[in-house]
């Protein structure tokens, strides 16, 4: 494991571009470089921290209905599909 200097030595070389951790192409921090290496990404996770699992999931339904032309709620609402937003718990 890492020293915290060399974390932080690792974290400003991932700031200028560098890749300082194998598979970790991309990443703008060490910490983003390692998530990239695992495999795996907080965007989704953070989200249904914020929203709540119930919320996360009613989002999905919403986004699922988006079309080109028209946002999930909108056609939700024109075909009478109910969405819970009470779900959508804010933090």
């Amino acid at each position: 494991m890492a020293s915290q200097q060399e974390r932080k030595e690792l974290d400003a070389r991932a700031k200028q571009g560098e890749t300082v951790v194998p598979g970790g192409t991309g990443g703008k921090s060490l910490e983003a470089q390692e998530h990239l290496a695992e495999g795996r990404s907080r965007g989704g996770q953070t989200r249904r921290e914020q929203l709540g699992t119930e919320g996360y999931q009613e989002m999905g339904r919403k986004g699922g209905l988006s079309t080109g032309d028209k946002a999930g709620g909108e056609r939700a609402e024109e075909e009478g599909i109910e969405i819970d937003e009470s779900k959508f718990r804010t933090s």
